[in-house]
């Protein structure tokens, strides 16, 4: 990691069947061992089930979604003088949908269900909706910055 030069982000490219740059890296989240395809075909089943249940568009549904789990402040762990404080601090854009897309996954594995496809649109729709453990997880965060905001001052 260079001391002075700004290292530039690497961005996929977008998918190939919606074009989106927040599919590609949410099935990128979502593949184990490298199984980019098995991933895919994942994801877009769910997608497919979102649009049989909801009769809308699945895009919409899956935007939405990120956007209603994406968090705007988080707690970072600060040391000053010996004793650690939970410094609340905003979140990034691009750092608050990779915890968002990481929650969803996460959520839609621990989900009981037949097979991660149903898993991953029930969540996706709890989601959109602002229900489901992925918004339960947003908003536990949220408390937790409100509950520290006194240690506010501490901030990096």
């Amino acid at each position: 990691m260079p001391r002075r030069a700004i290292i530039a982000k690497r961005v996929p490219p977008p998918d190939a069947v919606f074009g989106s740059q927040l599919v590609q890296r949410f099935v990128h989240r979502m593949m184990q061992r490298g199984k980019k395809s098995t991933a895919q075909r994942l994801f877009y089943g769910a997608l497919q089930l979102v649009k049989d249940r909801t009769k809308q568009e699945p895009m919409d549904i899956f935007n939405k979604a990120v956007k209603n789990v994406t968090p705007l402040v988080e707690v970072k762990a600060r040391r000053v003088g010996g004793s650690t404080y939970q410094v609340p601090v905003e979140v990034k854009q691009q750092r608050g949908v990779a915890l968002a897309t990481a929650w969803l996954i996460t959520n839609s594995r621990k989900r009981g269900g037949r097979s991660f496809a149903e898993r991953l649109s029930a969540e996706l729709m709890d989601a959109a909706n602002g229900a489901g453990a992925s918004v339960r997880k947003r908003d536990e965060t949220h408390k937790m910055a409100e509950a520290n905001k006194a240690f506010a001052h501490y901030r990096y």
